[in-house]
């Protein structure tokens, strides 16, 4: 019998994206606070991960802020859902993007070329965080990431990772976060790989994410539809990009 594909509404699947998107981020920077609305970090996150990440529409700012350090340089939040005006707190806007998500069940097109593998190693994730950067690894990624929740996935030619993606559960969902391909490696190939691991791993739940630009048409290519919107706000005391 045929796969029954449902698509929650998206009134559903928004506040989970954010949640998914929330817990990614606290794993990676191993630790913070959770609150109804939002989660935020009392220490200067790593490069290219927000301090604090709004898990509600309409969360108070100033509680968000009330968790974070916005005295020292870098401080950034992650608004899910594009409804916070951070301009009086001393932000502004880094970047604009869009929530995106594809059902379950959905079909993914073969991946030829590339061998994907999940990453569970120490020296394996360090040959994928070096391939991620484009030379080099710094930690950003550490061993506590190589849990059962959370999959780092790798395309390998010839031994070599040449492409790759982040797949995490959580709040019902699978966030695809990520997605990598080296330089002549074409986009496509990660986002294949990415899909068929994750429809191979948790093949009854929906993969959510968020992109922007010709990363956001190649998701869209790739069978997701857009969900909505988000800002990231970085404090206007320093620039530097954040993810």
């Amino acid at each position: 019998m045929p796969r029954v594909i449902t698509t929650p509404n998206t009134e559903e699947l928004l506040p989970a994206a954010a949640r998914n998107n929330a817990e990614w981020c606290a794993a990676v920077c191993r630790g913070g606070a959770f609150s109804a609305d939002g989660w935020s970090s009392a220490r200067r996150t790593p490069p290219l991960y927000p301090d604090a990440v709004t898990l509600t529409r309409h969360a108070s700012a100033a509680a968000l802020l009330a968790g974070t350090d916005t005295d020292s340089p870098g401080c950034s939040v992650k608004d899910s859902f594009a409804d916070l005006d951070l301009g009086p707190a001393g932000f502004e806007v880094l970047f604009e993007a869009r929530w995106i998500h594809r059902p379950a069940g959905v079909p993914v097109p073969a991946a030829p070329g590339l061998e994907w593998s999940r990453v569970r190693t120490v020296a394996e994730l360090e040959a994928w965080e070096t391939a991620w950067d484009g030379g080099e690894c710094t930690g950003l990624f550490h061993p506590g990431l190589l849990t059962g929740d959370i999959a780092l996935l790798a395309g390998s030619a010839g031994g070599v990772v040449v492409a790759g993606a982040v797949a995490s559960v959580a709040a019902g969902v699978v966030g695809l976060s990520n997605v990598f391909t080296a330089e002549g490696t074409p986009a496509d190939e990660a986002w294949r790989g990415g899909l068929t691991a994750v429809a191979q791993l948790w093949p009854d739940l929906p993969v959510v994410g968020y992109e922007s630009g010709d990363d956001l048409d190649t998701a869209v290519r790739h069978g997701f539809t857009v969900l909505g919107p988000l800002r990231v706000w970085l404090h206007s005391s320093s620039r530097q990009d954040t993810a």
